[in-house]
């Protein structure tokens, strides 16, 4: 059955991760005690001691919300990171909100939602219920699936209609990670750079996640046990996180003719002492850098539809500052999708095909 009815628009809840209101103490503060005790995104310890670590430690010494005449290293993080217009990935998404509503007409009502912080997602669904619509087509703005993003958006998205009397028909997008008008608007934003072969290495840094959140995702026993498990997508992993980045590489590298030498998928931001997905970004610029004498390194982010800290802040400025020591010239970050026409033509472009009438 198709959401669209003859009685009332098709709503679209457009979600990503979230960013503090200001790049404050208090700010950070709230933001990180958000995020930090969703039970998805730290996911290995008891609810009540994930509350008193978090709120108790890591958020007010990371914001420095317990000295409010030095911020803490992520308030200070913020700060550089944040522009005129803000944060930049509640910036682009109000922008690409707008776009894509203009894109679709007037059939269509468009919002902006946040997992963690404003716009929340509770607020967003109650503008859009208030409208009336036929039908919610849930779409975050992560291409690749992982429980700690897509399927927590989800989750909290069901928490709150949960408490409704009446639930309009609801679709989950669950991933976009080899979307072809993706996969060619970041190649595009490659080419923009000039000659591609002056590059020693090319790097695709996605954001990591622990090994532990990987295996407990995979139902089959086919994380980290079947070698090379994620050189292709298949029935057993096909909603594997790792894999889907690798897809995405695959992907991109493919469209610029890049052979399998030249290029390497790697994972960035770890935090904590577990292992993560690796190898780390930060191991793979060393090795290039310290034992094979790169000086030029192409790094895309394609975990990532807009500028944000992890992209401007981590790879932009405290990786190129490492690359350097070790002997590198420069990294240069492929640009973000942001606002780009082409972007916002692809996420039109999909929820169409996601909503459209079935063909009886």
């Amino acid at each position: 059955m198709a959401l669209q009815s003859h009685y009332g628009k098709q709503g679209v809840l457009l979600v990503n991760l979230g960013t503090p209101d200001a790049p404050t103490p208090s700010a950070v503060n709230r933001y990180l005690g958000e995020f930090l005790t969703d039970p998805r995104v730290i996911d290995n310890l008891p609810g009540v001691a994930q509350q008193l670590l978090v709120r108790g430690i890591i958020a007010p010494v990371r914001s420095g919300i317990v000295n409010p005449f030095k911020a803490g290293g992520s308030t200070k993080l913020y700060q550089e990171l944040w522009t005129e217009n803000g944060s930049p990935l509640k910036y682009y998404g109000e922008v690409v909100t707008e776009r894509v509503a203009g894109a679709l007409g007037e059939d269509y009502s468009v919002r902006l939602a946040m997992r963690y912080q404003n716009p929340s997602i509770e607020s967003a669904l109650d503008e859009l219920l208030a409208e009336q619509v036929s039908g919610i087509l849930v779409f975050p703005l992560f291409p690749q699936y992982a429980s700690a993003t897509t399927g927590s958006v989800h989750q909290e998205v069901m928490r709150v209609l949960s408490r409704r009397q009446t639930i309009p028909p609801v679709q989950f997008v669950n991933s976009y990670y080899e979307q072809p008008e993706l996969i060619r608007v970041f190649a595009d934003n490659a080419r923009d750079l000039g000659d591609l072969d002056q590059y020693d290495h090319v790097v695709f840094s996605y954001h990591g996640l622990p090994q532990r959140q990987l295996k407990k995702a995979d139902d089959c026993n086919h994380c980290y046990v079947v070698e090379g498990c994620c050189n292709s997508i298949s029935r057993v992993n096909q909603f594997c996180y790792s894999a889907q980045c690798h897809a995405t590489t695959r992907a991109i590298a493919e469209e610029l003719g890049f052979t399998p030498d030249r290029y390497t998928t790697s994972f960035q931001s770890r935090l904590g002492f577990d292992d993560w997905a690796k190898p780390y970004t930060i191991d793979v610029l060393e090795e290039w850098a310290k034992e094979r004498g790169a000086k030029k390194i192409l790094c895309f982010s394609p975990a990532f539809v807009a500028d944000c800290l992890e992209t401007t802040i981590e790879i932009g400025v405290e990786y190129q500052e490492e690359f350097q020591k070790w002997g590198g010239e420069r990294i240069d970050l492929v640009p973000s999708l942001n606002d780009d026409p082409r972007w916002i033509n692809a996420l039109a472009s999909m929820i169409r095909a996601e909503t459209r009438e079935p063909v009886v």
